[in-house]
């Protein structure tokens, strides 16, 4: 008998030790108030890990749910509202490898970050402030960092790289809404996705996953710097598309570096954008077979809209890629212009260089969203971890894209689908003139030749802003955004 009670005791020890063991969520709450134009705002802020489960099912026999992943998110109710009625938004950034805090401090939530803009920066530390414009008035907020982003890790024992691909990714985030939203009794309320460059990408996919994974239907979907084909925005061999689509947005940023003189930026897009659909893609395709006067001609135009020399458009056989157009425009100054937002400049240690050692837009914008980021989380949402807050990671890569093998990733598929078959959802895209990673005009070639009847074409919005990928930093910009995103959510609510 002793030999059996000690036995049943070594097995209830190890079997405690496994539920101790065992991630379970670890969710802050917090009370907080923002004055809005007169009106006192009360919300909640709930910051911290929700553990992802999978059913497990081995030679048919069901096995339970087991942790996989451990996701953070931050989550923003009002107050007193009624949840059957009140919208909510699920909101993330891209990379992929991007944590949410850009849309995050820079956009939609409660408070923001204060670092000025180009050729304002302010200095280190920076700080927060009250966002007078935020989403929040107008709609419940969910932030979502993906796995290996933020807070977000796979569960002791499990493999990172697991989650480091499109549909896993997809899969993940799709629970996170799933759950959140069955845990808050908010399966009547009005509901969101917001998804800011690869963010667009999974949110398009999404509309379409939720519906059938989920039976769940969404109200809208903003998707700001908007990428819902990879064969638009990458300068492949073969691939002449990019060149054409990225031609406007060059020509936005050689306006803003004084190329253009005294014209008008909307005179200046609109004959980029007509060179764009029709001369210069024919001449691209006709290649050695354009006949020179016609060859002089195009070398001609595209130097007086994207400011670089005759002679280098000569050498690269009218092709300028894009990290070779930001080392080139303003090369004989010493200067290199931002990617992520081409109104920002910096220096090179070489400037013989053919492609730019790093993006002076993505250098500027990090330090002050960290330092808030890591900031806030700990003195005003009162959640702490030791574990580093990944903003933007390289460990996600290699990025799988298995499911498009041999062909261009593209949801524009996906996205048509779930607009067919749901008539009432409504898509916002917003765009950055001065954007050089997900050019907009890029983003218009795609919605023009999506797959849906005309008479859901009202159902997409566009909106334009002069400023880049982050559009939000430079301040009218991000006060228009604002804006312009609660009317859409606001009419996109109504029953």
């Amino acid at each position: 008998m002793a030999g059996e009670d000690e036995k049943a005791a070594e097995e209830k020890t190890a079997e405690t030790a496994d539920e101790a063991d065992e991630p379970t969520d670890d969710l802050v709450t917090t009370r907080h108030s923002l004055t809005i134009k007169r009106r006192k705002l009360g919300y909640t802020a709930t910051a911290g890990r929700m553990v992802l489960r999978e059913e497990s099912i081995s030679d048919g026999a069901f096995e339970g749910h087991q942790a996989k992943a451990e996701m953070f998110v931050v989550a923003y109710t009002l107050d007193g509202a009624d949840p059957t009625t009140r919208a909510v938004t699920f909101a993330f950034n891209g990379g992929p490898g991007s944590s949410s805090v850009w849309l995050h401090l820079g956009l939609l939530g409660p408070r923001r970050v204060a670092m000025g803009d180009a050729g304002s920066l302010q200095p280190p530390p920076y700080g927060l402030a009250d966002n007078a414009q935020t989403l929040l008035a107008h709609s419940d907020l969910v932030f979502i960092d993906p796995v290996s982003t933020g807070y977000s890790r796979a569960v002791t024992g499990g493999k990172p790289a697991d989650y480091h691909s499109y549909t896993k990714d997809l899969e993940s985030i799709a629970e996170v809404i799933r759950l959140w939203t069955s845990r808050n009794q908010r399966w009547l309320s009005p509901k969101f996705l917001a998804g800011e460059s690869y963010g667009t990408l999974r949110a398009a996919a999404l509309s379409q996953h939720l519906q059938r994974r989920h039976g769940m239907y969404l109200n809208g979907l903003m998707l700001i710097s908007s990428v819902l084909d990879m064969g638009t925005i990458r300068f492949t061999e073969g691939n002449d598309v990019p060149y054409s689509l990225f031609l406007p947005s060059y020509a936005a940023i050689a306006h803003y570096h004084g190329r253009h003189g005294s014209r008008s930026l909307r005179s200046v897009l609109d004959e980029a954008e007509a060179f764009a659909s029709d001369e210069y893609p024919r001449a691209l395709a006709a290649g050695t077979r354009l006949p020179s006067s016609e060859h002089d001609a195009v070398v001609t135009r595209l130097a007086g809209l994207t400011g670089l020399s005759e002679e280098y458009l000569r050498q690269v056989r009218l092709r300028p890629e894009h990290l070779r157009f930001f080392r080139e425009l303003r090369r004989s100054e010493g200067l290199v212009v931002g990617r992520l937002d081409g109104r920002f400049t910096g220096w090179e240690a070489d400037d013989a260089g053919e492609r730019p050692s790093a993006d002076p837009a993505h250098a500027a914008i990090t330090g002050p969203y960290t330092a808030a980021l890591n900031h806030y989380v700990r003195a005003e949402l009162e959640y702490s971890s030791d574990l580093p807050y990944e903003i933007l990671t390289d460990r996600v890569h290699p990025w799988s894209y298995s499911d498009f093998e041999g062909e261009h990733v593209s949801v524009a598929g996906e996205l048509a689908t779930a607009m067919r078959n749901n008539p009432h959802l409504r898509v916002h895209i917003g765009s950055g003139y001065h954007d050089g990673a997900t050019p907009y005009f890029a983003a218009e070639h795609v919605l023009a030749a999506l797959r849906i009847p005309d008479e859901l074409r009202a159902n997409i919005e566009t909106r334009y802003y002069e400023a880049g990928h982050m559009m939000y930093i430079h301040e009218p910009s991000r006060i228009q955004q604002s804006s312009d995103l609660a009317d859409f959510v606001s009419a996109s609510s109504r029953r």
